[in-house]
């Protein structure tokens, strides 16, 4: 390999050389700009071939990186929407429950009359028998006998009675009986059930008893179990049967039978100057 300065001439010589060189290139530089610009542009399409490929890998890098960022942020919406809508399940369960107990509270009960809200526990599971059991009992000074009902109307009466729960057979059960009155014409009969939570029948009704279909039926207050006045059911139909000397008259409870989650248990009437006179709703244990 040739060197520029062969070892014949001396240091000092060496120097001077490239100090010239370098000071006549300097000088020239501006001469030179042309030429520069010419060779960077014949040259460009192979710095671009050159850095092509660090560049895709960049790309590439970023892509990747934007879809972990696009999933992450995705997966963070999902789980917000999901908590959004458990609060907004949360809140429309308590908006109904809050409509019922405030129905309850508004529900045509004498204003003398001690009343509490109680909670269906569980529903009995012999399907020949319609009963309930309430989160109420007699530390809450429950009773047997005790009449229950609904945000709509009569639900049943309590039977069975324990320190923390009390049991009540329904109005629609197939051994309760209940005495009614006709609202429109003060007719009074007697509403019998048939094991059938959406119906009920009236028993020992002439043909020439005033009965219509769509009359309503209320509590009589006969005997001194339910206060009178209370919705019971409706007349949903009549079979008048050739010879025999009664009707067959099918009627709907009032009270949601099948569905109910809450329910008020009601005492006796007090005298209207007692002290303790007093609606004393609670709310039920959840």
């Amino acid at each position: 390999m040739k060197t520029i300065f062969t070892r014949r001439f001396p240091a000092s010589v060496k120097i001077s050389a490239v100090f010239i060189l370098s000071l006549a290139l300097f000088l020239s530089a501006d001469s030179l700009a042309p030429t520069r610009q010419y060779l960077a542009t014949f040259f460009s399409p192979l710095q671009i071939i050159a850095s092509a490929p660090l560049e895709a890998l960049d790309n590439v890098s970023e892509t990747v990186k934007s879809r972990e960022t696009l999933m992450e942020e995705n997966q963070a919406l999902r789980q917000l929407e999901l908590s959004i809508s458990d609060r907004l399940l949360k809140l429309e369960h308590l908006e109904q429950e809050n409509a019922r107990l405030r129905a309850m509270l508004g529900s045509p009960v004498a204003t003398t009359q001690r009343k509490l809200i109680a909670r269906v526990q569980s529903v009995d599971s012999d399907p020949f028998r319609l009963q309930v059991v309430l989160n109420k009992g007699a530390k809450d000074e429950v009773f047997v006998g005790q009449p229950v009902v609904d945000e709509h109307g009569v639900v049943g009466q309590v039977v069975e009675v324990n320190e923390l729960s009390s049991r009540v057979l329904l109005i629609a059960d197939n051994s309760h009986a209940i005495p009614l009155r006709n609202q429109r014409n003060d007719v009074r009969l007697i509403g019998l059930g048939r094991g059938d939570v959406h119906q009920m029948e009236l028993q020992y009704v002439t043909k020439n008893t005033d009965v219509k279909i769509g009359d309503m039926l209320v509590t009589s207050g006969l005997g001194d179990r339910f206060p009178e006045g209370y919705p019971v059911a409706t007349v949903t139909g009549i079979e008048n049967r050739g010879s025999e000397i009664y009707s067959t008259i099918h009627i709907r409870p009032i009270a949601q039978l099948d569905r109910i989650r809450y329910v008020l248990l009601l005492w006796p009437e007090l005298a209207t100057g007692d002290d303790n006179a007093e609606v004393t709703p609670q709310a039920s244990s959840q």
